[in-house]
């Protein structure tokens, strides 16, 4: 087996600068009282707060800081969101709580072209979502997860090279009880070297198994199993904005990195979305909700973006947007892509429905439909608007693309139809009368026509009196 551990420093900060860098000084907190500074930005640190000083302390130098209290609850929501992204790299998951996570990637390197193509293009994307990430690879799960929390950077692939790199790790990593290290260091052993020179039985003794087992485990002397985690039925997540904004510009960019870690969980789960859910929580309580719905399921993040941009440059936002939620509920499968011996239309597939889905998203989508034919002999009612791709059978009649809202009246002479001059009448009549059971019978002889510009045209003469002509469609 092969373990990477992506390890997330400042993990409670991360999450509150994944909407952007801020020029304002912010700062995390504990939750213990008095409430002290657990990790800051720079313009928290350029104002000489730091690490470890209490929150009273930190206003003293820096009044206009942005204090934001640690929720465990949103850490670990995060953390099992990129587990669900990181599905699409391996299947083989597993927390490290609170900020780390380990991915199993043996079966998945010939895939993607080796160790160091496939942890770089992990380290990419993650820098795209809004992480900065430490990375360290090893046999042995617990020893990659002690390597990545160091910030050692290792590629280890041989059992036989972990004592010598575990070896200069601080014993801190092992999250023992403090008076278990301090009683270590009295003894000579602050590093995991050093403690494993001493006695085992010794050691043993007056530490009980709680000190050797995590040493054994990180070696591979003891199993090191790790409850594997399983990617969710749905997604949803949420970015905290470190301040209220009310423009929606900054709204797409906080989308953007939800939507791409959407994507991910996509990808995991071989499906795409049919619909999405958007909410803007605002200052006042109130939740703006903003939905797409698409026409055929995707999981490309650029496509959705354009779609959300579309939707948003037509919301008001009436208060300041505090926070992003997103949801996708509604997943659809996706058949894999298959190559074919012959060039395709490039407006086949996918695609069109992509230009289908911009213009809904542009013009609403009621006006974005197709057409299906009706069962019925009156022109008007032979059509309903339907989903765009709906089969349906075409008509038996020859009849025109474009049929005009109203017919429209034409003036005769000597018994010919006039428009842009005489027309001439190529073929018909086709007699129409229909519609006496509902109160809106026609009957009519329709043509088909010629003007002088060489176009056809559909116009039709009334059987009653005054016999008049009307242009009713034109032709393609």
């Amino acid at each position: 087996m092969l373990w990477s551990c992506l390890h997330f420093p400042d993990f409670h900060l991360q999450l509150l600068l994944r909407a952007g860098e801020s020029a304002r000084a912010l700062a995390v907190t504990s939750p213990t009282r008095p409430p002290r500074i657990l990790s800051c930005n720079h313009g928290a640190l350029d104002q000489g707060v730091r690490p470890g000083m209490t929150l009273s302390a930190a206003l003293a130098l820096e009044p206009a800081l942005v204090e934001r209290p640690r929720n465990e609850s949103t850490e670990a929501a995060a953390l099992q969101g990129l587990a669900a992204w990181a599905g699409q790299f391996t299947p083989t998951i597993s927390l490290a709580p609170p900020d780390g996570l380990l991915l199993e990637l043996a079966g998945s390197l010939r895939l993607f072209g080796g160790l160091a193509p496939l942890l770089r293009k992990i380290e990419i994307n993650l820098r795209e979502l809004g992480y900065h990430t430490r990375i360290a690879t090893a046999p042995i799960a617990s020893a990659a997860l002690l390597l990545a929390r160091a910030g050692a950077g290792s590629k280890l692939t041989n059992l036989r090279d972990l004592p010598s790199a575990l070896a200069p790790l601080p014993l801190r990593l092992l999250d023992l009880p403090e008076i278990t290290l301090r009683c270590l260091a009295e003894l000579g052993a602050s590093t995991l070297g050093q403690c494993l020179r001493l006695p085992r039985q010794g050691l043993a003794a007056r530490f009980g198994p709680g000190l050797l087992a995590p040493l054994d485990r990180a070696l591979g002397l003891l199993p090191d199993p790790r409850p594997l985690f399983q990617t969710p039925e749905h997604y949803h997540n949420r970015i905290l904005l470190p301040a209220p904004v009310g423009d929606v510009e900054p709204l797409l960019f906080v989308a953007k990195r939800l939507l791409l870690e959407l994507a991910g969980f996509l990808s995991a789960r071989r499906s795409g979305l049919a619909r999405l859910d958007l909410e803007l929580h605002q200052e006042d309580g109130a939740i703006l909700p903003v939905l797409l719905e698409l026409s055929a399921p995707s999981r490309d993040a650029t496509h959705l973006l354009t779609l959300l941009r579309e939707r948003l440059s037509s919301v008001t936002l009436k208060q300041r947007v505090e926070a992003v939620v997103l949801r996708c509920e509604h997943l659809r499968p996706v058949p894999p892509g298959q190559l074919t011996l012959f060039p395709e239309d490039p407006r086949s597939g996918p695609q069109r429905w992509m230009i289908i889905d911009e213009l809904r998203a542009r013009l609403g989508r009621e006006a974005v439909h197709g057409l299906a034919v009706h069962t019925d002999h009156r022109p008007e009612l032979a059509w309903r608007a339907c989903e765009p791709g709906t089969n349906s059978s075409p008509s038996p009649y020859p009849r025109p693309l474009w049929l005009l809202r109203q017919p429209l009246p034409l003036k005769s002479e000597g018994g010919t139809p006039r428009f842009r001059g005489p027309l001439q009448l190529l073929a018909g009549p086709e007699c129409i009368e229909s519609g006496w059971w509902d109160g809106q019978d026609i009957r009519r002889d329709y043509f088909l026509a010629r003007d002088a510009r060489e176009e056809l045209l559909w116009v039709f003469r009334e059987r009653a009196a005054p016999h008049g002509w009307y242009l009713h469609g034109v032709f393609a």
